[in-house]
């Protein structure tokens, strides 16, 4: 497999694809398919899986899916069918910190930052998201593309 063909997928992309009403939502549903199908390979760890089930069962009057534990669960599992899960390593945690400190992190910005350190670590270079723009300055290694 290509190296360009490896994505790293965002929360917020399986959040639209689960939220019919959210913008995106048929794009994200298309792109992940076409991991699926193996036209690409997706990527997560286990902070997005994470982030997907605080959100998808957060109630939507605070911004959440609404959605009950068997549900998001049932969710999660689909989507660990189209994607394949990096480790957190020895590796992604020092990468985590030297950008915390070389770019003066703080706060969810941090959350971010850990996407790439894991990315980093594994060699994948693409990031597919809803919000490229949690994902400036951090250097021209890393490819983000919005969804």
């Amino acid at each position: 497999m290509t190296e360009d063909r490896r994505i790293f997928v965002d929360t917020n992309v399986f959040l639209a694809a689960t939220d019919k009403d959210r913008e995106g939502h048929r794009k994200s549903v298309e792109f992940l398919n076409s991991g699926l199908n193996g036209e690409v390979s997706l990527f997560i760890c286990g902070q997005i899986i994470r982030e997907y089930l605080v959100v998808a069962t957060r109630p939507p009057e605070n911004n959440g899916l609404g959605l009950d534990s068997n549900s998001a669960h049932e969710n999660v599992n689909s989507f660990l069918e189209a994607v394949g899960l990096l480790d957190e390593t020895r590796e992604s945690i020092n990468l985590l910190l030297e950008f915390v400190k070389t770019k003066r992190l703080k706060g969810k910005r941090i959350h971010d930052a850990n996407i790439l350190a894991v990315m980093k670590a594994h060699g994948v270079k693409r990031l597919c998201t809803r919000n490229p723009d949690h994902f400036k300055n951090f250097g021209p290694e890393f490819s983000v593309e919005e969804i």
